[in-house]
């Protein structure tokens, strides 16, 4: 009897454990050697820059931005309109399986074989703009809601820093994740950047955030 309550009771620390965050680190890398903290000043990727995923209204727009500019305010970034680095973002909207270039040589905004695999639209801002031609990206463990973020020095068109988090698609429903789920799947795809917090921001929870883990 004692065995199978402390078995009931493992099951159930893991379940807990496992329900604080939905969301899962994809992949997370640094490119060309860069110093992110060189960089004091960023700007967050615009509509007008280009188009945004499929599916993706601009209340959901403004919430992602507003999560990224939470994380980057957090490390000691000041936004600036002029800012060199630029931060473009992009989401998956149909599940394949497959490895592909990390780029798409379709023209700005069309519909085409992108580094995910199948047909997906293109990073706000054409990815391809500023993307090594020969890197390579291993699509398998991508699926529908996946939300990648790249860092861009755009003055000299070179990456940075690129991570995504999956998923920020409610797969039962279909719909994009509200504000407080965003937030919290920013900040994991946050979670090895890096530009650590600043003092004040350690062990201290987003504005949207309920979670114990928020900036941990």
């Amino acid at each position: 009897m004692k065995n199978i309550y402390l078995t009931v009771m493992v099951l159930a620390a893991t379940l807990i454990l496992s329900g604080c965050s939905p969301f899962t680190l994809v992949s997370s890398e640094t490119y060309n050697n860069a110093d992110l903290a060189d960089y004091k000043t960023f700007r967050i990727v615009t509509p007008d820059q280009g188009e945004l995923p499929e599916g993706m209204e601009m209340v959901t727009y403004y919430n992602i931005a507003a999560a990224i500019r939470e994380q980057m305010v957090a490390r000691g970034f000041t936004e600036d309109p002029s800012s060199p680095l630029l931060i473009n973002f992009a989401v998956t909207v149909r599940r394949e399986i497959s490895t592909a270039p990390a780029y798409t040589a379709y023209p700005p905004f069309a519909l085409g074989p992108g580094p995910l695999g199948g047909y997906y639209r293109s990073f706000i801002y054409p990815r391809y703009y500023y993307w090594n031609l020969n890197a390579q990206v291993i699509t398998g463990i991508y699926k529908e809601g996946v939300l990648t973020v790249d860092m861009i020095d755009i003055d000299r068109k070179l990456p940075l820093f690129s991570a995504s988090v999956a998923t920020i698609i409610n797969g039962g429903r279909g719909r994009y994740r509200n504000l407080s789920q965003i937030a919290e799947a920013v900040n994991k795809l946050y979670s090895r950047f890096p530009v650590p917090l600043l003092p004040q921001y350690k062990n201290k929870k987003t504005a949207y955030d309920n979670t114990p883990e928020a900036y941990l």
